[in-house]
């Protein structure tokens, strides 16, 4: 059935989430930065460092500003194929490994959005990591949607359009499935969805929880740097 491997799907993503949210450590930039540059080299290390800068406190920086900031900082990273860069059909890079090797598919655009804006304050309730079909392509992806309020029409942050806009002027967009760390929503409409269960208790996070930490970083097959 194809619902099998799109529910697969969302296991994994879900417990990364979870991991995510339920971090109570704060990053520990030198021991980050520092484990970029041995696993990946000196340019990863100084992209670890743009990204402890992008998260650093503003003052008087509206929802908005901190969502475009996260938005262009990682979009400006490259798209390629898990089965290129790490030589397998799905993997699920953290936010560290997507910075490392300087790229990754659609699913790593969404969940290092997702963890960064976490980190930076954003509530998480206020975000849904969504598959979607994307019409163009004809293929699934990923990305990340913004609710201001819960009945609110939600922005939606993509590596396909840089430009930040509402769910409801993506055409291009079919929602499935949305989910944090904490529900799993099945969507009907633009931006909207039903609640479908608790995203909480699941088998696979432990396992996930491991290979998060620095001293796990996979290493991609090709290099990713110019």
């Amino acid at each position: 059935m194809v619902i099998k491997p799109i529910q697969m799907l969302l296991i994994t993503i879900i417990c990364l989430a979870a991991i995510f949210a339920q971090s109570t450590q704060p990053l520990n930039e030198k021991e980050i930065v520092s484990s970029l540059e041995k696993s990946y080299g000196e340019r990863a290390g100084k992209r670890g460092k743009a990204w402890f800068k992008l998260m650093q406190p503003k003052v008087q920086h509206s929802p908005l500003e901190t969502l475009q900031e996260v938005n262009q900082f990682f979009n400006m990273f490259r798209f390629i194929d898990d089965s290129k860069l790490w030589g397998v059909s799905n993997y699920w890079a953290t936010p560290i490994e997507f910075i490392g090797v300087n790229g990754g598919d659609c699913e790593d655009y969404s969940i290092a959005k997702y963890f960064t804006l976490l980190e930076m304050g954003i509530a998480d309730e206020k975000m849904r990591i969504t598959m979607v079909k994307a019409v163009k392509l004809n293929q699934y992806h990923m990305v990340l949607a913004y609710y201001e309020t819960p009945s609110a029409v939600p922005l939606i942050l993509d590596n396909l359009d840089g430009v930040i806009k509402p769910a409801n002027q993506r055409n291009d967009l079919i929602p499935i499935y949305s989910f944090n760390a904490s529900q799993l929503w099945l969507n009907k409409v633009k931006g909207q969805g039903i609640l479908s269960g608790k995203s909480s208790k699941l088998k696979l996070w432990r396992d996930l929880r491991q290979r998060i930490t620095t001293s796990k970083l996979k290493q991609p097959k090709i290099k990713m740097e110019f």
